[in-house]
Parts: C-alpha cells; sequence; structure tokens
C-alpha cells in the first residue's frame, strides 16, 4: 500500500521518534509494563507503521466488503442494510417457562431465539433416567418428546422467527422436533430459519459431551447437512463452533484454527458422501467467542473470513457464496467474574462491540449474573440493551469494517492467520492430506486437549501471578459485595417435567412408536440417512432417551484416551 520510497521516509522519521521523542520518555518515566499483550498472551508492539503492513497486497488480502476474500465482510452494506442478528440465549426449567422468557424477549426487542437445554437433554437422556436425577431443567429447559418442544413454541409463528439450538450429541433429534413443529404449523420446511449447533468434533476437543464415538458421530453430523439441504435451505444445519474451545482455555489463534479444521473437515466428510460443496457450504455457519483484547478479537474474525475464502477456493474449488464465512459470536462466559458481578457489564460491551467491529452476523451477550446463575430478567434485558445501544447509538454499525487499514489491526490480521494457518497445516499433515483424518487424529492423540491445555495453564499463572490484572479478583478488590437478586429454578420442576412425561407415555399410540424406532433402527444399520426416520419418530412422540438409546445400541459409547494414541 507504500511504495518503497514512501517506506524509506516513514523508517528515517520513525528512527528520529525513536531518538528524540520517545527515549527521553522512556529514559525519564519507562512504561507501566515491561511487555504488553493480549489475553492469548500474544505480544504487541508499542506503535505500528505503514511499515508492519507493507506486504499487504489491498485487492488480494483485503478486497471489498461482499467478495471474497471477504476480509472486509460478507456483505456489501454489512449493518447499514441491517444489524446483525440480536440472539440472546434462553432456555430453564419446564418448557412453559422458556416459552414465557421467548416472548419476553421477543416484546423487548429481540430478533432471534437462541436455546439452551438442560444436562440432561443434551446427553440425550430422558427427565426419567436415573443419572438425570437432580437436573432436569436446571442449566436449561428439559425436552423429552415433541409434546415439550409444542410448549416452548406456543405462540411463536416459527416462520418470522429464526432460531438457534445450542445442542449436539442429541442435535438430530431436536432439528427432527423442529422439523416437526413447522409441520404441524403449515409453515413450509424451506421457509424455516435457525441454526443448530451439531458440532460433534468441537465435543471432542472440547466441551466433552458425546453418546456414540467419533467417527459414528460425524456420519451423523452429515447426515444432518444432507437432509438439511433438500429440506430445509435456509436453515443452518451446523454452527462450527470455537466458543467452547475458548471456554476451555485456548488462545484466540488455537480458537481459530482448530474451528477452521473443523470446519474443513465436515467439507471433506460432506463431499465423501457425495454432496456438492456450492450446495452445502452456504449453509456451513461459525460460532466464535469474543474476549476482552478487543484488536485481538477483530484481528481474528477477520483473518478466519480471509483463510477460509482462500483454503475453500484453493482446496475444494468452491464458489463465492460457499467460501463466505458467516458466523455468530457470543461474549466470553470465560471472562464473567463472580466478584463484583456489575463490571460484568462493562466486559460484555467491550466484547461486543469487537464482534460488531469484527463483522459478526448474529450475537449474543452475556448477563452480568452468569457466573451466580441462570440470568435474571433484568440481567438479559441490560445484555439485550447494550446491543441494542451499540447499534443504535454508538454508530459502530454505521460502517463497514471501521478498523479496516489500521496498521495495528491489519499487521494483527496478519499474524492471526500465518499462527493459525500453521496449526491447520499441521493438523492436516496428522491426515496425511486429509482434514478429516487429521482432526479425527488429533482427537485420538490428545493434540487439542495438550494444546488447550497448556495454553489454560499458562493464562491461570499469569493471573495467579499478578501478571494478567482480573479487575474486582486480583486487584481492584473490595472485602464485601452485593449478591444480586439471582433466577432460581424451582424444586418442582423435575416433578413436573416427569408428569408430563408420564401423560405423554400413557396417550401416545405404542405401536406407532414401536414402528417408527424399529424403522430407524433398519435405517442405521443399513447405513441410510437416518433424519427422516427421526422426524417420524418424534412425531409419533417417541422419546430423546428412545431415539438416542438406538443410536447407543448401534454404534457404540467412547471413553476418552488422552495421549495413548502411538
Amino acid at each position: 500500500m507504500f511504495d518503497d520510497e514512501d517506506l524509506a521516509a516513514i523508517r528515517e522519521s520513525r528512527e528520529e521518534w525513536d531518538s528524540e521523542t520517545l527515549g527521553p520518555v522512556l529514559d525519564g518515566y519507562g512504561e507501566r509494563n515491561d511487555r504488553f499483550a493480549t489475553v492469548s498472551n500474544h505480544e504487541v508492539d508499542r506503535l505500528y507503521t505503514p511499515e508492519d503492513v507493507a506486504d499487504v497486497d489491498y485487492e488480494e488480502d483485503l478486497g471489498f466488503p461482499g467478495e471474497p476474500p471477504y476480509t472486509r465482510g460478507v456483505y456489501p452494506t454489512m449493518y447499514r442494510g441491517r444489524t446483525w442478528t440480536m440472539r440472546q440465549f434462553a432456555g430453564f426449567g419446564t418448557p412453559r417457562e422458556t416459552n414465557e422468557r421467548f416472548h419476553y424477549l421477543i416484546d423487548e426487542g429481540q430478533t432471534g431465539l437462541s436455546t439452551a437445554f438442560d444436562m440432561p437433554s443434551l446427553m440425550g437422556l430422558d427427565s426419567d433416567d436415573p443419572m438425570s436425577d437432580g437436573e432436569v431443567g436446571r442449566e436449561g429447559v428439559a425436552v423429552d418428546t415433541l409434546r415439550d418442544m409444542e410448549i416452548i413454541f406456543d405462540g411463536i409463528d416459527v416462520s418470522e422467527v429464526s432460531t438457534s439450538f445450542t445442542i449436539n450429541p442429541s442435535a438430530p433429534v431436536i432439528y427432527a422436533m423442529y422439523v416437526a413443529i413447522a409441520d404441524q404449523q403449515g409453515v413450509p420446511r424451506e421457509e424455516i430459519r435457525g441454526t443448530l449447533q451439531n458440532d460433534m468434533l468441537k465435543e471432542f476437543i472440547a466441551q466433552k459431551e458425546w453418546v456414540v464415538p467419533p467417527r459414528p458421530s460425524l456420519d451423523l453430523v452429515v447426515d444432518t447437512v444432507e437432509f438439511a439441504v433438500d429440506q430445509t435451505p435456509k436453515f443452518k444445519p451446523i454452527s462450527i463452533s470455537g466458543y467452547h474451545i475458548r471456554e476451555a482455555g485456548s488462545t484466540a489463534v488455537q480458537e481459530l484454527a482448530f474451528t477452521l479444521a473443523d470446519g474443513l473437515a465436515y467439507v471433506e466428510a460432506c463431499e465423501e458422501r457425495g454432496l456438492d460443496v456450492d450446495e452445502f457450504g452456504p449453509q456451513l455457519s461459525f460460532f466464535f467467542n469474543s474476549h476482552n483484547s478487543i484488536f485481538e478479537e477483530v484481528a481474528k474474525f477477520r483473518a478466519g473470513r480471509r483463510v477460509w475464502a482462500r483454503l475453500m477456493d484453493e482446496w475444494y474449488d468452491a464458489g463465492d457464496e460457499a467460501r463466505a464465512m458467516k458466523f455468530h459470536t457470543q461474549t466470553a462466559g470465560q471472562s464473567l467474574t463472580a466478584q463484583q458481578p456489575l463490571n460484568n457489564v462493562v466486559r460484555v460491551t467491550i466484547q461486543a462491540l469487537a464482534g460488531v467491529l469484527g463483522g459478526t452476523q448474529s450475537l449474543h451477550t452475556n448477563s452480568f449474573d452468569e457466573a451466580l446463575a441462570l440470568p435474571s430478567e433484568e440481567a438479559v434485558r441490560v445484555a439485550l440493551r447494550t446491543q441494542q445501544i451499540i447499534a443504535e447509538e454508538s454508530g459502530a454499525a454505521d460502517i463497514v469494517d471501521p478498523l479496516g487499514g489500521s496498521f495495528a489491526v491489519e499487521a494483527l490480521t496478519d499474524e492471526v492467520e500465518a499462527e493459525a494457518m500453521a496449526y491447520i497445516e499441521t493438523i492436516r499433515e496428522m491426515g496425511d492430506g486429509s482434514m478429516t483424518e487429521g482432526v479425527l487424529t488429533g482427537i485420538d492423540e490428545g493434540y487439542f486437549h495438550r494444546e488447550i491445555q497448556d495454553a489454560a495453564y499458562e493464562y491461570q499463572q499469569r493471573v495467579e501471578d499478578g501478571d494478567e490484572v482480573v479487575v474486582g479478583v486480583n486487584a481492584y478488590t473490595v472485602e464485601e459485595d452485593t449478591e444480586p437478586d439471582l433466577l432460581r429454578v424451582d424444586e418442582e420442576v423435575q416433578e413436573t417435567q416427569l408428569s408430563r412425561l408420564d401423560e405423554v407415555k400413557a396417550e401416545r399410540d405404542d405401536e406407532a412408536v414401536e414402528a417408527a424406532l424399529a424403522a430407524l433402527e433398519e435405517a442405521i444399520d443399513a447405513d441410510e440417512n437416518v433424519m427422516p426416520y427421526v422426524v417420524d419418530a418424534v412425531k409419533a412422540y417417541a422419546t430423546m432417551g428412545e431415539i438416542m438409546a438406538l443410536f447407543e445400541a448401534r454404534y457404540g459409547t467412547y471413553r476418552e484416551q488422552i495421549g495413548t494414541a502411538d
């Protein structure tokens, strides 16, 4: 972007500044730290100049919004056309309570629904399973049968909302239930919009929720993608998630690299199934964390778009639409503190702003009380208002890629890209040129686990040594702190849920359930796409546990063996 003569002049001026302006200050006062780094421990320079971006080719590396390599955004007008989808996480207790929270958020101006499930539902267990005792409705809503989903979406037209489902091992069942709800409401399947997290590779890497082993889990993900391409083209059947990788303690670069590696593994698995990358590619979505180091986060998002666009082109000959990386962002749960919880409002604002400046397509802002409990209505409203103020009052939504051209941001974008590509190439080599095999090998051999564990340990050590300041925790502490009013899940939730499950089992047609489950079992054994059969089973009111038990019986179970492979 600058010619050699310009750079030489800047270099000469910089040397003069170093000597005459900076030098006396450093000799007299110094700086407050010996080293300055991001929350990921990536060292940042004191000053960035055109020399730091001398190798940037505008057309190749930046381009224009809405055009490859999408560094500056996936849409030409970005938020000048419409703002990002404001998608606050909701779901707790009974389906009726979650329905009421959904209606509350819609009334408050939320533009997309996002559903949290309780642990039994996440693990494919019914509420009456002995392992579910004490966990029903605790960290999200309990869903056992289609009846529960009917209550959750009571009075909500699924043709008018976009709904995200944060669920993984049992994602095919929840997806089938949503399709069934659309059928009940008379909404054409091709019109429903939303996102299914459904990222099983990430589960084996970071979040550690699974039912069947990695390879059959991957096959089930591909089943949902294949079904979505044919039946629900506006619905995204997978949200390739770096969020939980970051929450497990990774750096920003590791989050980006491992997420993109998972995404490329899914691309290859879908192609092996015979799917066309230009048909399924646009339905892939991503999900990233946004942490406190605002410039590193913006650089991460911009680098991610560029890497994805380039690799989808070079490795898979994908068209422009499949090369555009669209993503959801959630502010960093890991950064929330139980101490002085109102400080979290500021953290969330900074993180949300990073997501907006980085070009996210949808955004969830955490509530200030989430380090203590599920969010209260007041805290949810503040979190939503944070997004609305950024959108309507800050001006951040009025300029496309407003930090583009910043010497610091462009230099950081290049650095994040280079470090992420080094990880991606390492993973690809582990699979002898196959990203799918590389990711599966990395899971089997504990590669991802060790990388994340080391980064997490280093971060915690910096906090304990005081090198990483966490306001209210290891600096600026108070002796006493007032606890806000917290959401309490009623002790009767489990009893209510068990009663409804008993009613459904008593009222349903047992022969229809048995026939639907038998057909599903045959489809599994015949290696068919299971999604049509899962839809039939949920419509017969087969339970989550009954369906998932079939997968476990046919595919077996999995136990992690970190670092035991040769």
